[in-house]
């Protein structure tokens, strides 16, 4: 029996993958699964990206690439149950349970709801109740940690006051309170056009590129033509080679903003590509993916259903 505690994250198949989100957080995210401390529990959170994403082929492709992606940067399905949120029925049937017990002004509080409503949106009721799902995937494998940023440390809270509110009211400690693991500060990538890299700001710099889209993307990057160093080049190369190293590249290239470029352009291209050789080769072998989703609903699953065998006896349906 693997006595380990438990860790608990899940990603959204939405938008291409760059490499901001890579440097951000993947690249962290994996080794610390790697660590050995705990047992991961990593899933594909199909069912929150509905609420963005209403396209049957397009929530197909991109589960599979987000997959593909997280293999190919190292993730071991060996060592991390990795699942799609949509194959455990125990998600959205917690969910409804935790609806019954919590407020609207209550999750009128939450960030993402306060968030859209503050931008005028037609807030779905997906959107509103966000966090009650959140905090099903949360509690549902008794979570002892969540990789969260400091942004996201109220879906924690909120996971815990749930917790806390179920066990007093069926007086039974069903539910292990979770805690969050701040991922450490990490660099802010910047995007081609020195703010942060971001899709919606169609600055970004994709993670599997080939290498003349690479070019591509990097010979286009903004540069202030009053300095001696192009700041935008040199914060994105600070990712890959040693500052020692830079700064003798950037003295002996001092004002050649071209030259930097295609150093740059050489560094990253090299530093890529071993992770856009694993996802190529992803491709050539689809059933691949299957089989990890396939072994990892099971274990998902069987985690699942025992804590809703103690639920469903705890509030009297069973």
């Amino acid at each position: 029996m693997n006595t380990k505690p438990i860790l608990v994250s899940g990603v959204k198949p939405t938008g291409d993958l760059h490499i901001g989100n890579y440097f951000g957080a993947m690249r962290q995210f994996v080794e610390l699964t790697k660590e050995g401390k705990y047992r991961p529990f990593i899933f594909i959170a199909d069912y929150h990206a509905l609420n963005t994403m209403q396209d049957a082929e397009e929530m197909r492709r991109r589960t599979r690439e987000l997959v593909m992606a997280y293999l190919a940067i190292g993730l071991d399905p060996e060592q991390v149950v990795f699942f799609k949120q949509s194959d455990v029925p125990a998600h959205t049937e917690l969910c409804w349970i935790f609806d019954t017990l919590t407020t609207m002004p209550y999750l009128m509080r939450a960030h993402a709801f306060k968030d859209a409503e503050a931008k005028n949106k037609e807030i779905n009721v997906g959107t509103f109740n966000y966090p009650m799902l959140m905090a099903a995937d949360i509690l549902l494998y008794d979570a002892a940690v969540v990789p969260v940023g400091q942004d996201q440390k109220q879906h924690i809270e909120i996971a815990r006051d749930i917790a806390e509110k179920f066990n007093r009211i069926y007086k039974e400690d069903v539910f292990t309170l979770p805690g969050p693991y701040i991922m450490p500060e990490v660099a802010v990538v910047p995007g081609t056009d020195g703010q942060k890299m971001s899709k919606s700001y169609g600055n970004v710099i994709p993670l599997f590129a080939s290498h003349d889209e690479l070019a591509k993307a990097v010979m286009g990057i903004v540069t202030d033509s009053s300095g001696e160093r192009p700041e935008n080049v040199y914060a994105m190369h600070k990712l890959v080679r040693s500052e020692q190293e830079l700064e003798a590249i950037y003295t002996e290239h001092a004002g050649k903003y071209k030259i930097l470029k295609e150093l740059l352009i050489a560094d990253l291209d090299r530093y890529l590509a071993p992770i856009r050789a694993k996802y190529e080769s992803l491709k050539d072998d689809p059933t691949l993916v299957d089989a990890i989703l396939a072994k990892g609903r099971l274990e998902a699953r069987t985690a699942s259903e025992a804590k809703m065998g103690r639920v469903r006896k705890a509030i009297g349906v069973a």
